[in-house]
């Protein structure tokens, strides 16, 4: 009976950390930091966009420094403003897929995830011009057995990150800032927000603030900006 109990308790264990921890390899594996060949380099990623306040000062910013950044778009803010999906494409941005309603999919059945994944996918390609999309991040994270295998199953690779920095709970921009620069290493994947995946006009201009200082900040540190890999050992450097 111990035995059993304690059997009972480890694969409860395993579960939670599969469901709760964004880079848990008990749902299937999720890309956490860049492969070696990145070398010093680092991912800047934003969920939960565009946002018709942040999104345009966070890619302008992007711009003045030559970074290209990715996106993990909600399709739904895709639908509601796809000129600003369409300028990070034109742009060259890397665009993701942050599913459709940004709802968490750990206690959602398999046709629910494959519809919100699909919808999502179907909304930036849409709005963006692009054929597919590479690469999906689970709202906060959270996954179940079944998440990243249909993820895969529309080609789309599941990502993690290595740092957040809770920039959405709005804790000023200069902590923003600090957050990022005390805790970015090399090959790390950096998250932060440019909207808000529950108010379609929620407030991310304290990001969109905090961004510059953040870029000139790393690269001071010697880091350089690439996108995710498609598949590993493939890496695109900004300009």
């Amino acid at each position: 009976m111990i035995g059993l109990a304690a059997a009972g308790l480890a694969a409860a264990g395993l579960a939670a950390h599969g469901t709760w921890h964004r880079n848990s390899w008990v749902f299937g594996y999720a890309l956490n930091q860049l492969p070696e060949s990145a070398g010093n380099a680092v991912s800047i990623t934003f969920d939960d966009g565009p946002n018709p306040h942040a999104t345009p000062l966070i890619l302008d910013a992007l711009a003045r420094e030559g970074v290209h950044a990715t996106f993990f778009v909600l399709g739904r803010h895709a639908d509601r403003w796809p000129h600003l999906v369409r300028r990070m494409a034109d742009e060259g941005h890397q665009l993701a897929n942050h599913g459709y309603w940004h709802r968490k999919l750990h206690r959602r059945m398999p046709s629910y995830v494959r519809d919100d994944l699909t919808r999502g996918t179907d909304a930036i390609c849409r709005a963006s011009g692009l054929a597919s999309l590479r690469h999906f991040r689970a709202p906060h994270g959270f996954r179940s057995p079944w998440v990243t295998p249909i993820a895969a199953s529309l080609g789309q690779r599941t990502v993690g990150w290595s740092l957040g920095v809770w920039d959405s709970a709005r804790p000023g921009a200069g902590e923003i800032v600090k957050r990022a620069l005390a805790g970015m290493r090399a090959r790390s994947i950096l998250l932060m927000h440019d909207g808000d995946g529950y108010d379609e006009d929620g407030d991310r201009l304290q990001t969109a603030e905090a961004l510059p200082a953040i870029l000139r900040g790393l690269r001071e540190r010697g880091h350089d900006f690439v996108t995710l890999p498609d598949h590993p050992g493939h890496l695109t450097a900004s300009a």
